[in-house]
């Protein structure tokens, strides 16, 4: 079994869902506040940091991360 993480990425601004591969195909959420989550289960460290990243290109405001671990 590996142990694999899901994560809940919140940031400003509104996404489109046709962004979701390139956010590691996290899913992608926009809530009525202009806020949009991006959410899922994400293989290791490094790909968080590339989502991240990604934002970051993205000129998106990073509001939260969270994580919570899970057995796959």
């Amino acid at each position: 079994m590996n142990k694999t993480f899901y994560y809940e990425i919140r940031v400003e601004g509104q996404l489109s869902g046709r962004w979701s591969d390139w956010f590691e195909g996290l899913a992608i959420h926009v809530e009525t506040d202009g806020v949009t989550i991006l959410d899922g289960f994400l293989p290791d460290q490094a790909a968080l940091i590339g989502v991240l990243t990604r934002i970051q290109a993205f000129n998106l405001v990073l509001i939260s991360v969270s994580r919570s671990s899970s057995e796959r």
